[in-house]
């Protein structure tokens, strides 16, 4: 297991701390740590004034399902409360053809645990969509049936989305940007099945842009000028 804690200690007022939750995807298997999306985005709001401490904390590991995630939360037991906390999970789920019916009872566990470890609850809670890996060089040539696959994702997503909406969770769609620039250079890792960092980059750069985390950096700004 990847857990990765930021230092408590000398933090401004300004300062927020962002736990990342999930699997490969937010671990960023085959990409350098600083590259996945959760340490670029935190880059791209630092750059517009804000103050997100780096590293990011992340509790993830590449193959986690829902379940597997939930044991990690407990394991790691994260100090205190967060400002800002991510979810990105279900993948596995999918890829070992688990039900939707465990996935959405073990999903919404996890949001709900994730609500109680924000210190605003589900304001400051971000849920991302699971990426089609079926649009990916292994999914192609996997022998799987790569429609079936799609279907299957956007069921898991659509399970995950209402499940969002339910608790007033944000819910980023980010799996039609695997799809759109699944066939361009460079979007895919080593692997054939991982997204590279530009992809990660993509994915930072969707989150930079809603409503709820995408003003972090400028709320940030607009306290510390308050202060002045």
């Amino acid at each position: 297991m990847a857990v990765y804690m930021t230092a408590l200690t000398n933090r401004s007022e300004s300062t927020l701390r962002f736990l990342a939750l999930g699997d490969s995807y937010t671990i960023g298997e085959s990409v350098d740590p600083d590259q996945r999306w959760p340490e670029q985005w935190a880059r791209m709001v630092n750059a517009q004034g804000g103050d997100i401490v780096q590293p990011v904390t992340v509790i993830a590991q590449t193959g986690w399902t829902t379940d597997e995630l939930m044991h990690g939360i407990e394991a790691a037991d994260p100090p205190g409360t967060w400002d800002l906390v991510s979810l990105l999970i279900g993948v596995n789920n999918q890829y070992r053809g688990r039900s939707l019916e465990n996935f959405e009872a073990e999903f919404r566990q996890l949001a709900e645990t994730a609500i109680g470890l924000s210190h605003e609850g589900a304001q400051r809670v971000q849920a991302l969509s699971i990426p089609d890996w079926g649009q990916t060089p292994f999914g192609a040539g996997c022998g799987r049936d790569r429609r079936q696959i799609s279907l299957e994702i956007d069921a898991f997503n659509d399970c995950a989305g209402a499940v969002c909406a339910s608790l007033n969770i944000a819910f980023l769609d980010i799996t039609a940007l695997t799809r759109r620039h699944s066939k361009e250079t460079g979007m895919h890792a080593e692997d054939g099945l991982h997204p590279s960092a530009q992809m990660h980059h993509l994915w930072a750069k969707a989150l930079l842009f809603t409503k709820k985390f995408g003003r972090l950096g400028l709320r940030a700004r607009e306290k510390d000028n308050n202060h002045e």
